[in-house]
């Protein structure tokens, strides 16, 4: 990388923030800019100003990374290239109906299609997604939902990656698409069972908050439409759903530690809503339906790790749940999947998935054997509720993704597809990977999922991409990736720590990373580089780090406090300016956040977060080499707080590392739409690391 490069500087303009008689200076407050400013046709000068600033980082990423150009176009071939273009998904069926996504070659997105009784029927094409994104930088079709006599599907566009979907309606018999149109919504919608209600789901346009259920009848005015639900609570947010007995519509209510759910028939779209059991703080619940019985993932009576339970549907109050899998403190119950003659429970023991067969009748229960060290198995795609045959996804750190279809009565399994690696060169016996423990300061066990090319000579000279996340309770699956082959085969080991605030050891390891415990996300973090460093699978001028979101905001709070132990870092649309944002009810997504990082407008979390606040905790030293990605139009992170870190990091570092901010003007939270074009972002990640390890070798 080209290092002699004028720098851009950003224009200071001193803001005070004062809170709980505490003064903050915000030199680069003037870089947020509205909605309606960014789309506005005529930018104002604050916009034009703003724009100008991104533009110039942009220019200099492009001057800096000039001679590496060559590489990410020859990474981003090698990683394409191992992509079978003409891909297509295992058909699953529903309803009569078998359903196919697929792509064709040189095509950027699927098309969704289907075949009505047999595979071997003719294909009836619903949406070839390429034709709808021509003339979009952006392109994202969702919420697919086929009404019960097969007809219409409701369908769903984001043209701006926002999150804000407009939610349309396509004749599948006639391949016209409907007068109906109804903006900012969140994608997804439910079809009674009368083929002509729908409801769904409205975001508040300021915050983007789910906050209210609409019912909608096919071929009115959407001015018409009746709100049968509004979420007046700004911590929580709404959605809607069909039970798979397809017997009830159910409005969910959920905050980061509180839920609600209330029911209709859906045979009865006007009827009136039934509460089944009322919000409770910290009482967490889900519903699925069966037979005369609800049945409820909760934590009620201390089940940190969740149990099953079950109420009568005419009974539903919280004092009628009665245990059906019990409470364990070693075990995560994760989800569960009902059908006509078995149970289907997903679990996490130790850090690893595993998923167990019981059924109704007691006559048995059983867990499928996986047999490697570290793996990901997940239950997926399963819309059937009278079936003997569960579908589940299977993969590792060293082996491809698999399909099963396991037959839960004679325990048979086929494997209906594996994923293909192309390009001729990979072979997963030259991969090993392990899992290790690393001893964190306050006496905890912290996992971290390790892989690497066999001839890979593991010492203070490798090179070590750490991965994490650790917010939310989400846990990184420890699950096989084509473009990190890349990486692997030019020497470098990938780590994925999990650190506290994901759930790999349950709820409590989620508890004991957010609010006023979440610097022990950071420390795990760093307590497993030391770790790395001293077990000699790397060295400090061979470790990296990487994250994304609130894996972003791990990023700026490690290279804060731990910079000397990273040699380069890459923080993808990172969450840095914490406290600002969580001041400010007006951002969208922040109210529903309070559970999880606290409210800055009580001084004790004001506090806490300010004193790891990534923009705040910058200080005049030296930081690692850095690669700083954001979207223009992001809604989860706004791209004002990683671009005010940006300069603020600029203004007061003391080293000559290089410091890079690229900012996609075109998308938002998620990066590119279109598979290779994500790609191409996935190669300049990786061409960064590789210029730093002076491994830019074709």
């Amino acid at each position: 990388m080209i290092t002699d490069i004028k720098k851009p500087i950003a224009e200071k303009i001193a803001e005070k923030l004062i809170a709980h008689n505490h003064t903050r200076i915000d030199n680069y407050a003037w870089m947020r800019l509205s909605d309606e400013q960014k789309i506005a046709l005529e930018k104002d000068d604050q916009t034009k100003k703003v724009e100008a600033y991104l533009h110039e980082e942009n220019d200099y990423f492009h001057k800096v990374t000039s001679n590496t150009n060559d590489f990410q176009e020859f990474l981003f071939e090698e990683m394409k290239g191992r992509i079978k273009e003409d891909d297509e998904s295992v058909p699953y069926f529903r309803n009569g109906y078998f359903y196919i996504s697929r792509f064709e070659k040189g095509s950027q997105y699927p098309i969704y299609a289907r075949k009505k009784a047999t595979l071997e029927a003719e294909e009836e094409i619903m949406f070839n997604v390429n034709n709808e994104a021509k003339g979009h930088e952006f392109f994202q079709l969702g919420g697919l939902n086929v009404s019960p006599d097969n007809a219409l599907v409701a369908f769903s566009t984001d043209k701006i990656s926002r999150r804000q979907y407009t939610l349309q309606i396509k004749n599948l018999e006639t391949g016209k698409v409907l007068s109906d149109k109804i903006h900012n919504t969140t994608g997804g919608s439910v079809w009674a069972n009368d083929n002509k209600t729908l409801f769904y789901t409205k975001k508040d346009p300021i915050t983007l908050r789910s906050s209210t259920i609409f019912r909608h009848i096919l071929g009115t005015d959407t001015s018409e439409d009746v709100a049968v639900y509004e979420e007046k609570d700004e911590t929580f947010g709404t959605y809607v759903y069909k039970t798979k007995s397809h017997r009830f519509i159910v409005i969910g209510c959920y905050s980061t530690l509180s839920s609600e759910f209330r029911i209709i028939s859906a045979d009865d779209p006007y009827g009136d809503w039934k509460l089944i059991q009322e919000r409770v703080d910290n009482l967490e619940y889900s519903l699925s339906h069966y037979g005369d019985h609800f049945y409820i993932q909760t934590n009620k009576d201390g089940a940190t790790n969740f149990k099953l339970m079950k109420t009568p549907i005419d009974k539903t109050e919280k004092e009628n749940w009665v245990d059906v899998i019990p409470h364990r403190e070693d075990t995560l119950l994760e989800d569960v999947s009902i059908f006509k003659k078995y149970l289907v429970i997903e679990e996490r023991t130790n850090g690893l998935n595993t998923i167990r067969i019981k059924r109704w009748d007691n006559k048995e229960d059983y867990y499928l054997p996986f047999d490697e060290e570290t793996y990901s198995v997940g239950v997926y795609g399963n819309p059937e509720f009278d079936t003997e045959i569960i579908r589940y996804s299977y993969h590792s750190m060293t082996t491809p993704a698999s399909v099963i279809d396991f037959n839960m009565k004679d325990q048979s399994k086929d494997v209906k597809k594996e994923q293909e690696v192309l390009g001729g060169k990979f072979d997963k016996n030259n991969y090993k990977s392990e899992r290790i423990w690393a001893n964190a300061r306050d006496g905890k066990k912290v996992a971290i999922s390790l892989v690497y090319h066999k001839d890979t000579k593991l010492g203070k000279d490798t090179p070590l991409l750490q991965y994490a996340y650790g917010s939310y309770g989400y846990t990184i699956s420890d699950g096989f990736s084509t473009t990190r082959l890349s990486l692997l085969d030019r020497g470098f080991v990938y780590a994925v720590a999990h650190v506290r605030g994901s759930q790999y050891l349950g709820r409590e390891w989620y508890d004991d990373g957010k609010m006023m415990q979440k610097k022990n996300t950071f420390y795990d973090f760093i307590d497993c580089s030391k770790y790395l460093i001293e077990k000699k699978y790397t060295s400090a001028k061979h470790l990296y780090a990487m994250g994304g979101s609130a894996g972003g905001l791990l990023m700026g709070a490690i290279c804060n406090m731990n910079p000397e132990l990273y040699n380069g870092i890459v923080a993808a649309v990172p969450f840095v300016d914490v406290i600002s944002t969580m001041l400010d009810e007006s951002i969208p997504l922040t109210t529903g956040e309070f559970d999880e990082w606290g409210n800055p407008k009580e001084k004790n979390a004001y506090d806490y977060i300010l004193s790891y606040s990534p923009y705040d905790q910058v200080e005049a030293k030296e930081y690692p080499h850095m690669l700083v990605t954001t979207g223009y139009f992001d809604s989860q992170v706004q791209y004002w707080e990683p671009a005010k870190w940006v300069a603020k990091l600029r203004d007061v570092k003391t080293d000559a590392n290089i410091l890079l901010l690229k900012t996609n003007m075109d998308v938002g939270h998620g990066g590119a739409s279109g598979r290779f074009d994500s790609l191409k972002e996935t190669a300049v990640d990786y061409t960064f690391l590789l210029a730093l390890e002076d491994k830019l070798e074709k």
